[in-house]
């Protein structure tokens, strides 16, 4: 449970939050008292911080007199002390111009928000692109490419092509492998993936089932968790650029720069920690919060995008120490532009 802080204890760590956040170093009493104006001495502002540390609220690096916020803190300071600040009129611009140009594919709309939302910030953008399963099947095209293998393509809603090859009992008539795909699309356009692969039975019991277009729906029915199952690939998760974060103060270690790289290309741990936040709206999981340990150095800040069958997720992951009232604003305007892309 959060110890009640006083109205000067509340004022104090806020103080030495924007301090850390601004110049990477530890905040001083007599920074404090110069800075923020907060009517009090420096002796009173270190008595404070004193007692904020005993709390777990800051601590000491080294021999330092200056303090550092802990992740606590970090949490008091958004749910409590914040004040969003809606994203300038530049930066709104920015990521208008950025998207322009990215209607109807939605990776290559993901991709590029996550690069113009990772300059802004200058953290790292990350998204999760929407899980093949809720999409819609548009159309599906059936191409022979030898004997016994068809290439399966599938078109989806919002520009997200697919394919997978399928094989097949010997040579099949150009005019049977059209036939085909006729009935398929007939019955499958408008449909999930999900949907298909669960109703695909009932909804060819009265295709033909003589001759090779027989044999074909058959295959099809018979293997439609691996055909209509598409494995979720390494490109759900899109991440911009990993530059700016870089060049942060808190990877300027060796150790630090080495974790920042298994993370983003490996994938597969931010790819666990993004689709946990499907869900709808604004999550920010600060260091030690987040369930890996793998990421307790971290914070990631993301919001959920919804359009039609869409669902995914638009963010940034930085150090714990971000403007968190700047970065909040631009990630959910950033879901916004998203969401008004893929409608």
């Amino acid at each position: 449970m959060q110890d009640q802080l006083t109205e000067r204890e509340l004022r104090v760590l806020e103080a030495v939050v924007q301090t850390y956040i601004e110049t990477a170093e530890p905040a001083g009493s007599q920074t404090i008292a110069r800075r923020f104006g907060l009517r009090v001495s420096p002796a009173t502002i270190r008595s404070t911080m004193s007692e904020l540390e005993e709390k777990g609220y800051l601590f000491h690096p080294h021999t330092s007199a200056g303090r550092i916020p802990t992740d606590r803190a970090y949490r008091i300071y958004v749910n409590e002390i914040m004040r969003l600040a809606p994203p300038s009129h530049e930066a709104q611009h920015a990521l208008r111009t950025g998207l322009t140009g990215s209607r109807n594919a939605v990776e290559e709309i993901l991709r590029r928000a996550a690069q113009v939302l990772g300059v802004l910030t200058q953290e790292l953008g990350v998204a999760v692109a929407p899980a093949l399963n809720e999409m819609v099947l548009e159309r599906l095209e059936l191409v022979p490419v030898s004997s016994e293998r068809l290439l399966l393509v599938f078109n989806l809603r919002s520009g997200v092509v697919r394919t997978i090859f399928v094989e097949v009992p010997g040579r099949l008539s150009p005019a049977a492998v059209q036939d085909v795909a006729r009935i398929l699309n007939e019955r499958l356009a408008g449909l999930t993936l999900q949907a298909i692969r669960t109703t695909l039975p009932e909804r060819l019991r009265d295709a033909g089932r003589s001759g090779k277009g027989g044999e074909l729906f058959n295959i099809f029915i018979a293997e439609r968790e691996g055909i209509f199952g598409l494995p979720e690939e390494e490109s759900a998760v899109v991440l911009g650029s990993a530059q700016m974060l870089a060049e942060q103060p808190e990877f300027a270690s060796n150790s630090r720069m080495r974790e920042l790289l298994r993370l983003t290309e490996g994938r597969d741990l931010l790819k666990e920690a993004l689709t946990l936040r499907r869900q709808r709206g604004l999550s920010v999981t600060i260091g030690a919060e987040n369930p890996d340990a793998r990421l307790s150095e971290f914070t990631l800040v993301t919001a959920s995008y919804e359009a039609g069958d869409l669902k995914g997720v638009i963010g940034v992951m930085g150090p714990t120490r971000m403007p968190y009232d700047k970065i909040i604003g631009l990630v959910e305007h950033t879901s916004r532009l998203v969401e008004g892309l893929l409608e």
